[in-house]
């Protein structure tokens, strides 16, 4: 990758990753440095990481990038505040690129981004990349999740934003704690502040991580999120997002069932019970059959599909009554905003890498 072109000044960048210093940071970063085209003018490192005692990331960034990366402490608040630490200190660019920090941008990355700002019009706000996830014949259930960014729009695995852009709404929403719905709502705000959204030509690669047996579990926590993306964009933001509505309605129809059926055992309605634990029965073994039959049916898989798919139905629902009663106070956005008061901008604490 080159140093930045002063002739392309409208096309130059800063690339914003935050990131908790997983191993994956040092491949994103080579994989930036060694791509053609045009380098970015900065590159800001987000250290999300909890805790004060933490090892320096400079092992982590190429020789080439050395001189132009600092690293901003991030206070661990997750990654949509993490970002916006990242972008206010990338100083007066034009363009913000945000990074995961466990992708991998393609061999042309820098020349196809140049292609893709300079195509840019004045009411461009935003250019996607190409997510491309790398997949097994028959991917077991997390690795199928993880494609699913392939099609998602608008995902901050490589997003690049005006500046001006996310100055006018504000930047991220910090109420969203998790890498979930942040970027969607991002989306949103700046497309209703009269801003377009494209997608660009430049590729980059989404490896599947490895992940435990109860992550599809633990993944229904964004329920809540998106108790707090219909309150804040009304109930149908997933067709204006265009993202997948999911199973929460089945999965809150199905805890309903397995309840009742419990209550009317209680209390000796055993017609009643029966019925509701049929239907529990006949819901479960569907989403679990749901996937299963995609994936390798191994034993093991089969016995984590079958387990999870029993507990991700009551999950889900109590995430989605927590963000009932988190967000019950959320007024829908207008024009003009919520009429809730914004969260003042931390200033973001520099440290340049010395090489």
């Amino acid at each position: 990758m080159t140093e930045p072109d002063t002739r392309t000044r409208d096309a130059a960048y800063a690339v914003v990753v935050p990131t908790l210093g997983r191993p994956s940071l040092g491949v994103c970063l080579h994989a930036l440095a060694e791509a053609s085209g045009p380098g970015p003018v900065r590159v800001v490192l987000v250290d999300d990481r909890p805790g004060p005692a933490r090892s320096p990331l400079t092992a982590d960034v190429p020789p080439s990038l050395r001189s132009r990366t600092i690293v901003v402490p991030g206070g661990a608040r997750g990654p949509a505040a993490a970002r916006n630490l990242g972008w206010r200190a990338a100083g007066d660019v034009p363009w913000i690129v945000f990074l995961d920090d466990d992708v991998v941008p393609g061999p042309t990355w820098g020349d196809d981004l140049t292609l893709d700002l300079t195509a840019a019009t004045e009411r461009t706000g935003g250019i996607t990349a190409r997510i491309q996830v790398p997949l097994p014949a028959d991917p077991p259930d997390w690795e199928r999740n993880t494609a699913s960014l392939a099609g998602a729009r608008w995902v901050t695995a490589d997003m690049a934003y005006r500046r001006a852009a996310l100055t006018t709404v504000g930047g991220f929403d910090e109420r969203f704690r998790r890498a979930f719905r942040e970027d969607a709502d991002l989306a949103l705000r700046i497309r209703d502040a009269g801003w377009t959204l494209t997608e660009g030509r430049r590729t980059t690669t989404h490896p599947v991580r490895p992940a435990g047996r109860w992550t599809s579990v633990r993944l229904q926590a964004g329920n809540a999120d998106d108790v707090l993306m219909t309150r804040l964009h009304g109930r149908h933001w997933w067709r204006r997002a265009q993202a997948p509505r999911g199973r929460l309605p089945v999965h809150l129809a199905l805890t309903g069932a397995g309840v009742t059926a419990l209550g009317c055992a209680l209390l000796g309605r055993h017609r009643l019970a029966g019925a509701c634990a049929a239907a529990w029965l006949a819901g479960t073994t569907e989403f679990a059959l749901s996937r299963i039959l995609p994936g390798p049916r191994t034993r093991d898989e089969v016995l984590t599909m079958t387990v999870t798919s029993v507990l991700i139905p009551p999950t889900a629902t109590w995430h989605w009554l927590r963000g009932r009663l988190a967000h019950r106070t959320v007024r829908p956005l207008t024009p003009l905003g919520t009429g809730e008061p914004a969260p003042a901008p931390r200033p973001a604490v520099r440290e340049r890498l010395r090489s």
